[in-house]
């Protein structure tokens, strides 16, 4: 009981740089005390204190605004990010490090006793004011993206946007994509998310940049090991890595050079 309790407070600082301090995330994290709460009374719903645990969730649900019945099965490292309007139903199941954004809901369709909420499985990550609604079930590392419906099972590995939620299977990366990674590890970039498939006109730019760079990439070394066939040499060389600092001296207007160097 005390290792899940100090593994729910830990996972905290593994997935939100704003956490600072223990005391801070004790005192200040109503995801954590929502959890923190769902795992004393979800001990007392399996011992047969229904009305008990019930009434204690709607107490936690008045403190920190998300709501999880004690029916709910909850499992290590759960994380609520923000968490106001966060809607967890009685038959939910949810697997190990798994991350939930503020106005998310797992619901039910029927009014049907028996499973009627969903199943998540290992490290499933729901964006801001999702919906995942009915017994469905969602496969492990599988995401759903902000303000989308989730109706049906999704496959392992897969990422859902839209209304009703369109999946979008990212588990087999193509070759393309891959060297897509691999030159975006390369600049310093990190294009998680960005799949081919994705209906984001933002991502198919970004993509289309990755593809050029690419190319070029090759072309370079082309011409390195052609001239190195020469006999001349060429000094081995990494990347700089892209920060902010670098980015905004060089978008930096005339102008505002200028008033700088005024000053």
């Amino acid at each position: 009981m005390f290792d899940r309790v100090r593994e729910d407070i830990q996972c905290v600082f593994d997935r939100d740089p704003a956490a600072r301090n223990m005391f801070e995330v004790l005192t200040t994290y109503p995801g954590l005390h929502a959890v923190l709460c769902h795992r004393l009374y979800h001990r007392l719903w399996n011992m047969g204190f229904r009305w008990l645990a019930r009434w204690l969730s709607a107490l936690s649900r008045l403190l920190t605004g998300i709501e999880i019945h004690p029916g709910a099965r909850i499992g290590n490292r759960f994380f609520i990010d923000h968490g106001m309007g966060v809607v967890i139903g009685e038959t939910a199941e949810i697997g190990d490090d798994c991350t939930l954004y503020h106005g998310v809901t797992l619901g039910g369709t029927s009014w049907k006793k028996g499973k009627r909420h969903p199943t998540l499985g290992n490290n499933v990550v729901i964006g801001a004011g999702a919906k995942v609604l009915g017994p469905i079930t969602m496969g492990n590392d599988s995401r759903v993206g902000s303000n989308s419906v989730v109706l049906k099972d999704v496959p392992q590995g897969a990422t859902v946007v839209g209304v009703p939620g369109r999946v979008i299977v990212v588990e087999e990366k193509s070759e393309k994509s891959k060297a897509r990674a691999a030159i975006a590890k390369k600049i310093g970039f990190d294009a998680y998310g960005m799949t081919e498939d994705m209906p984001d006109p933002i991502a198919h730019a970004i993509n289309c940049m990755l593809d050029h760079t690419h190319v070029m990439d090759k072309k370079i070394e082309e011409m390195c090991g052609a001239i190195k066939g020469l006999g001349a040499e060429i000094g081995e060389q990494q990347l700089p890595e892209l920060g902010p600092c670098e980015i905004s001296s060089a978008t930096e207007s005339s102008e505002e050079k200028k008033h700088r160097k005024d000053e």
